[in-house]
């Protein structure tokens, strides 16, 4: 299956620990219920679905806290982010990046006139960047980079 990503390794322990830690914590049934189909799907060394989709929420809230750092040090957060990566989150995310940079080489030769930065709300902002006539819009915030025009 497509949606399957294999959890082994480093990648492994710091994911079940983090979802061991946060369900610990965790009061609500339903979440405990969620959170341990994840440790049991990690267990077994593939997530899926709702499971990849949990574990990739729990591992990007990690990632941008620092926690995963500050607990599991350098190597594993590495790990971690490794593994982000091939979930569905780190998907869109190398994605949206990855369009960004293709509209960004539409600018390469040309004069830039202008460059601004707005906040649109809590830590997303509007980028837009003039260049000989063509103009580029983007967003940047927690959930990466988002083209929302180019023009001429």
């Amino acid at each position: 299956m497509p949606d399957t990503v294999r959890v082994r390794g480093e990648a492994a322990e710091v994911a079940r620990a983090e979802a061991q830690a946060v369900l610990s914590m965790l009061s609500d049934e339903r979440r405990r219920v969620r959170l341990a189909d994840v440790v049991a799907a990690v267990d077994e060394g593939m997530v899926e679905g709702n499971d990849a989709a949990a574990l990739g929420e729990l591992l990007e809230l990690g990632l941008q806290t620092g926690r995963l750092r500050a607990v599991y040090g350098p190597e594993g957060e590495q790990a971690v982010l490794g593994l982000f990566r091939r979930l569905p989150q780190g998907q869109e995310l190398s994605q949206s990046t990855k369009d960004l940079t293709e509209a960004l080489d539409a600018l390469t030769g040309r004069t830039l006139e202008r460059v601004s930065v707005h906040s649109v709300g809590p830590g997303e902002y509007g980028v837009s960047i003039s260049a000989e006539g063509f103009e580029l819009v983007l967003r940047l915030g927690r959930s990466g980079a988002r083209i929302s025009s180019i023009g001429a």
